[in-house]
């Protein structure tokens, strides 16, 4: 039986690119569709936010079916937003999402749909971390994927996946230097305090993560 609320959403789609997400393109839908607008008390923005989770349902359904055993973790997670962007599938689509989560009102929705989307990316990659390092892995790739899809918006010579590249290996190249200061015996009494500051504020009953040093670890083809 389908979904009554993507069956909103695909009514709404082809007039986002026209009208944006507003109340036009929700009211539009409802009367094509029938459907109780009530399924969305705020409307559009409800529908926005239905798109973008539609998103990263794609993604994990393609990274749980794509082969990722030749790939190194970096590698792995580049494939991940590619992926993701290749589900958001409409620019125009998005571009209008992006106009409107960045509006003051609805920004908290904005940065809690680009968590989410790093967090199914992490998950998708098996992910087991529950100490800090779940925090910092989450709000690095935030960062990273909100870059990728203001440059992929702007992009009209096919350069993104160069683009994804060099983000993911400027991240890695942060880590790099994080590890040399965490062994360096000249630092050690400055990253000492930080260490067991960063420890009473792990998770209860934490595991090591296996990424550890670095969150973007090189580690074997696995």
């Amino acid at each position: 039986m389908t979904n009554p609320l993507d069956t909103l959403l695909d009514a709404a789609l082809p007039h986002v690119a026209f009208d944006g997400w507003s109340p036009a393109t929700f009211d539009a839908a409802v009367a094509e569709t029938g459907i109780d607008p009530a399924i969305c008390p705020r409307g559009a923005v409800d529908l926005a936010i239905a798109y973008h989770l539609r998103g990263d349902a794609a993604m994990t359904k393609a990274m749980a079916e794509a082969d990722l055993f030749t790939m190194r973790y970096s590698e792995k997670v580049a494939h991940a937003i590619r992926l993701r962007l290749a589900a958001a599938e409409d620019k125009e689509v998005v571009r209008r999402g992006t106009s409107l989560f960045a509006l003051p009102n609805h920004a908290g929705d904005g940065a809690k749909l680009i968590w989410g989307t790093a967090d199914a990316i992490w998950n998708a990659l098996g992910d087991t971390s529950d100490d800090v390092n779940w925090y910092t892995k989450r709000a690095t790739l935030s960062a990273v994927y909100g870059s990728v899809v203001l440059f992929w918006l702007g992009d009209d010579a096919g350069a993104v996946d160069d683009f994804i590249d060099r983000r993911i290996e400027n991240v890695m190249q942060v880590e790099k230097v994080k590890a040399k200061v965490r062994g360096s015996a000249l630092l050690k009494p400055f990253t000492g305090p930080l260490a067991a500051m960063m420890s009473r504020i792990k998770a209860p009953n934490s595991k090591p993560d296996p990424d550890l040093p670095g969150i973007w670890k090189e580690g074997p083809k696995s």
